[in-house]
């Protein structure tokens, strides 16, 4: 309570932090923020084009030609803001060693400015994902509701799971490199690319033992089929990201003093 108590008195440094970030994306750049439409909208031609049209890439059930590349957006869409709140957790205590060695202020602070910003990035990639779908004549539907719910879950769960690593990578910096190799192993354990019914049945105890199998689903879901998650495979990952953000908060209060020194 005494975290969040000092994050509250803080608010207005996160948010300033969070804002100044931001701006420092566009700084110098000519086209400012319409980049976060063309990189998303680059990839979507990509996709359609060779994918769909040259390898003739089809998702089950989908008779749009643009299907495999709305599927592959929405599912990169959730993995990207997992892996940028965990790599920008691991390493955000040491990129700000001078502040923490020199300034007065919350520490944890510093993990919540980076989620904030990540959930931020998010959501402007979201509106060109979903402005390019409308390109593409595939309109969202009123199952869109649920990604708020579906961005909430992955930002709990990575922050959680980011700030512990994250911890650990001060006392040893080996922490981040076999991170970036996990993250690339779980990026292809999970349905981004492929569809789960592709996979042989002696790697459906994996599907099921990935919390992040289900919240990439929410996205998949949501805009190209336009259905509703299954309520009951969310349980896990909520489960899951709960006890990694409270015990997040618990280590790091009792590390906290620790990590200057460390540093």
């Amino acid at each position: 309570m005494n975290q969040l108590h000092a994050l509250w008195a803080y608010r207005n440094f996160v948010a300033a932090s969070i804002r100044s970030e931001l701006k420092g994306r566009f700084a110098r750049s000519k086209l400012g923020a319409l980049w976060f439409i063309l990189h998303p909208l680059a990839q979507a031609a990509i996709f359609a084009v060779i994918l769909s049209e040259v390898l003739a890439a089809r998702i089950p059930g989908v008779a749009s030609h643009a299907g495999y590349a709305i599927y592959l957006l929405s599912g990169m869409a959730a993995w990207a803001l997992f892996t940028e709140i965990v790599n920008r957790c691991i390493t955000v205590f040491i990129d700000h060693a001078g502040a923490l060695k020199k300034i007065a202020f919350p520490r944890i602070c510093l993990p919540v400015i980076v989620g904030g910003s990540a959930l931020l990035n998010h959501a402007l990639l979201l509106a060109a994902v979903l402005l390019i779908f409308v390109i593409l004549g595939h309109p969202p539907g009123l199952a869109l509701v649920v990604l708020p719910l579906a961005a909430f879950l992955i930002a709990i769960f990575a922050f959680g799971l980011g700030v512990l690593l994250g911890i650990f990578n001060v006392f040893a910096r080996d922490v981040a490199q076999v991170t970036n190799i996990v993250l690339q192993l779980w990026f292809w354990l999970t349905p981004v690319v492929y569809t789960r019914d592709v996979l042989p049945k002696q790697f459906d105890w994996v599907m099921s033992v990935n919390p992040m199998v289900p919240l990439v689903r929410m996205y998949q879901d949501a805009l190209l089929h336009r259905t509703w998650p299954v309520w009951s495979e969310l349980t896990v990952p909520a489960l899951v990201g709960g006890v990694l953000f409270v015990g997040a908060f618990a280590i790091f209060r009792r590390a906290s003093a620790d990590l200057v020194d460390e540093l």
